[in-house]
């Protein structure tokens, strides 16, 4: 349910900087020729869309629930998108791609640094990664744990673990490490009223970064 929510303003934000930062037309399918890699891709809810907006799509995931959940959803929609189950330390794919997507994962991730290397490998020079995650404040641990697992049930109790959060300072260092350099910062917040997310100065809580591969 979060993640639905959480959707639109997601779509918008990666595909206005993609054609951005590529010069791309505003069509009917703006990521046209774009290669993206959608990691920790889930049931598609991502990969979709960026499959209807024009991009080559590989959607990777640890889980082959997952997976086979999302081959369904794909072809039931026509959707001609490259599903595997796999993380990007495994991946057995031969070529770089444009766009690299890590939506809500790193803060699930054992070791970030080691992460982030395996999926820089996987990009090529110039391309862009973006990254949601949660930082690691105590608002981050009342709204993200205490309120979303515990009170408004939005998730699984237990979905995460507050030691993992990541604040953007050590995101901003790990993918300096790892040849990539932060281009932008957002911080998302939730409006109760209007039931929508939007854009934001504060990063307290939730954020989304976009780097570029150097």
């Amino acid at each position: 349910k979060p993640l639905h929510k959480f959707n639109p303003i997601r779509i918008k934000y990666i595909k206005d900087n993609i054609i951005k930062n590529f010069k791309l037309n505003s069509t009917i399918k703006p990521l046209k020729k774009i290669n993206i890699l959608d990691i920790g891709c889930g049931g598609g809810l991502l990969t979709e869309p960026m499959c209807r907006l024009g991009a080559n799509v590989v959607g990777i995931d640890a889980s082959q629930k997952n997976i086979d959940i999302a081959k369904f959803h794909a072809k039931k929609n026509g959707l001609k998108i490259n599903y595997l189950c796999a993380t990007p330390e495994d991946l057995k794919i031969k070529k770089k791609f444009d766009v690299i997507l890590n939506m809500e994962i790193v803060e699930h991730v054992e070791n970030v640094n080691f992460f982030l290397k395996k999926s820089s490998e996987l990009l090529k020079k110039n391309g862009l990664m973006f990254i949601a995650t949660l930082n690691k404040t105590l608002k981050s641990y009342l709204f993200g744990i205490v309120g979303a697992e515990y009170i408004l049930r939005w998730l699984p109790i237990g979905t995460h673990d507050w030691s993992k959060f990541v604040e953007p300072s050590k995101l901003i260092q790990c993918g300096r490490k790892n040849n990539l350099i932060v281009d932008r910062i957002d911080g998302l917040k939730f409006n109760p009223i209007s039931n929508k997310w939007f854009l934001s100065n504060d990063k307290s809580v939730n954020y989304i970064a976009q780097f570029r591969k150097v």
